[in-house]
């Protein structure tokens, strides 16, 4: 199983209670990431937002200057929002960053559920799963082929011309992220697309119908078992004692929560929700290195087998240091563990 960290590059971590400037945060994020390379996690993501608390709006750019820091660990977007991007701009900065990297890229790719990307560039949200489908199509075509040949509703026809740059890598890895719509899965596995579902809230085990529709699409496609990859994206963290864990990571977390729940006219998160998300079941991965192996451990018997799991640590507002010292528990303890 592999092990790795996704970050949304909150314009909001803290120092000392002060909000971090940008230029500040997005050096500690490098820094976070060289961290991580350092203490052997597998993989590191960035994800996409259009909002003012995420400096992740162009995720490849982050990627390709930690690429230039770090030594085997496999670089990620998280996801990346392809219903209102280029892909063939898409693949081009992926494939640099792939050949930036010495061949560790891969990417995510999704709907997005922060839709703020789509009347940001001129798309309507009534076209929110065409778009995707459409899109992914040629994403695929692209990286098959060098010179496409394609014609779609929503992006102008292709008759020829080649994309470039080629990646290092013989096929840039790309996941599916997916949420909890069942066509969705559906789609991965006949695809034969490795998955990344985002587990952020409710009892895991609850997406084991839906996997198994995946696996079961990709059998039916002709798809190897073994390329049918499940991959967990979770909220979590972890100290050095589950009280540790539980003290740094539930103000922030309610914090966080509780302003999306009011922008969307919702009620407030109490410690109610967080210790319901907690519990040996929920999808919160908050604890001691031990704790938080076997409950990822449960979550992969219970899923019928996961290939990776990547802890967001973003979302607690936590302090740079205890970012760091998490990432090390990850390496150090958490990730021999699972392997």
């Amino acid at each position: 199983m592999e092990i790795g960290i996704d970050s949304f590059a909150s314009h909001l971590l803290q120092n000392g209670g002060t909000p971090l400037s940008g230029q500040e945060a997005m050096r500690l994020l490098l820094e976070r990431i060289e961290r991580a390379d350092q203490v052997g996690l597998d993989v590191f993501g960035i994800g996409e937002h259009h909002r003012a608390e995420y400096l992740d709006s162009a995720p490849a750019v982050i990627l390709a200057a930690a690429a230039a820091r770090t030594q085997r660990i496999r670089l990620t977007s998280a996801v990346t929002v392809l219903s209102a991007a280029d892909p063939v701009r898409v693949f081009q900065e992926y494939a640099t960053l792939d050949l930036i990297s010495q061949g560790r890229a891969e990417m995510v790719v999704g709907r997005g559920s922060s839709t703020e990307a789509f009347p940001l560039f001129g798309f309507s949200l009534n076209d929110y799963d065409e778009l995707f489908a459409e899109k992914l199509d040629l994403l695929l075509a692209i990286r098959d082929t060098e010179h496409i040949r394609w014609q779609g509703q929503y992006r102008p026809t292709l008759t020829g011309q080649g994309v470039y740059p080629r990646p290092a890598q013989a096929q840039l890895p790309i996941w599916l992220g997916v949420g909890g719509t069942p066509e969705s899965f559906v789609r991965a596995g006949a695809l034969g697309l490795p998955l990344m579902v985002a587990i952020i809230g409710g009892d895991t085990h609850r997406f084991r119908p839906l996997i198994d529709l995946y696996r079961e699409a990709g059998r039916r496609a002709g798809h190897a078992p073994e390329r049918l990859k499940v991959g967990l994206h979770s909220l979590g963290y972890v100290a050095p004692t589950t009280e540790e864990a539980v003290a740094d990571f539930v103000p922030g977390y309610l914090e966080t929560f509780s302003k999306r729940a009011r922008e969307r006219g919702g009620s407030p998160l109490t410690r109610y929700h967080f210790d319901a998300q907690a519990g040996p079941l929920g999808a919160l991965l908050v604890g001691s290195p031990e704790e938080v192996a076997a409950k990822i451990l449960r979550h992969a018997e219970a899923l019928g087998g996961i290939s990776r799991v990547t802890f967001q640590m973003d979302v607690a507002v936590l302090p740079h240091e205890k970012i760091l010292r998490a990432t090390e528990l990850l390496g150090a303890r958490v990730a021999p563990l699972l392997r």
